[in-house]
């Protein structure tokens, strides 16, 4: 299932009155601010059409925008790639790496390229400065995904869940599982 993990220390959001990417860089320290900054220019450089730069969760993200794709399960954009500035690293969020095994492969390979460290949780990429990430190769795992592409991989990941299950069972679709029994079971005919 693709979705964003809200970051559970109050004090690492922004002030209430922060309602805008400007503003969130605008709240942080000189320094943190200018390291943000260059990252999102990297994201906003390489982002695909059909994604909107907004404030998701406390975090600058970009995301398929409610206006494009209203039925959420939480009602809440879906979000393909957020940014934020915790309290002794920055966070790039790569859903993309989350969902796809080659694009973690690829990232992975991109690091040890670089002679870089990662340090990684489910889809967060911490970072101290922007050198301390591959920056070409980021770039092109986020242009790797059209929103089309994304909105597709998040209705296929909604469907694996009960809800999903539910809902195919009562328009009297086979269960994903059980279509992925099928697709097995053919395969072992051959």
């Amino acid at each position: 299932m693709i979705h964003f993990v809200q970051e559970d220390d109050e004090s690492m959001k922004p002030p209430s009155n922060v309602k805008t990417p400007a503003q969130y860089l605008a709240s942080l320290p000189a320094d943190r601010a200018k390291t943000i900054a260059r990252v999102r220019a990297l994201v906003n450089k390489h982002i695909p059409r059909g994604y909107d730069e907004c404030l998701v969760w406390g975090t600058i993200g970009w995301t398929i925008p409610l206006s494009r794709y209203p039925d959420t399960y939480n009602k809440q954009p879906i979000c393909y790639v957020a940014l934020s500035s915790q309290k002794n690293y920055c966070s790039l969020y790569l859903m993309g790496a989350f969902w796809s095994a080659s694009q973690l492969e690829q990232l992975k390979a991109a690091f040890k390229a670089g002679g870089k460290k990662l340090d990684m949780g489910k889809c967060c990429v911490h970072f101290e400065s922007p050198e301390d990430l591959p920056l070409e190769a980021i770039g092109k795992l986020i242009s790797a995904i059209s929103s089309e592409k994304w909105i597709e991989m998040y209705e296929q990941s909604r469907l694996m869940t009960k809800a999903g299950q539910a809902q195919m069972a009562k328009q009297g679709a086979p269960s994903a599982s059980k279509v992925a029994a099928k697709r097995v079971g053919t395969k072992r005919r051959r």
